[in-house]
């Protein structure tokens, strides 16, 4: 077992951090490259393309319908 002593001069700051050798992908990242390699990746489509714009559900016209 290591002592405390062995501990003392280590600093783990941001130097440390980032001299690391390995970087592992994100959790997201390593379930859609699985996904992909069993059945393939997806054709690429235009992002939001079937859905409202964006603040639509949460505009002021629905806000004052809802109030009445």
């Amino acid at each position: 077992m290591a002592s405390e002593e062995d501990w003392d001069d280590v600093v783990l700051d941001e130097d440390f951090i980032r001299s690391a050798q390995a970087e592992e992908p994100s959790a997201r990242a390593r379930m859609l490259t699985e996904r992909w390699r069993r059945s393939g990746a997806p054709e690429p489509q235009p992002w939001r393309s079937d859905e409202p714009p964006a603040g639509w559900f949460f505009s002021r016209a629905r806000r004052r319908k809802r109030r009445r």
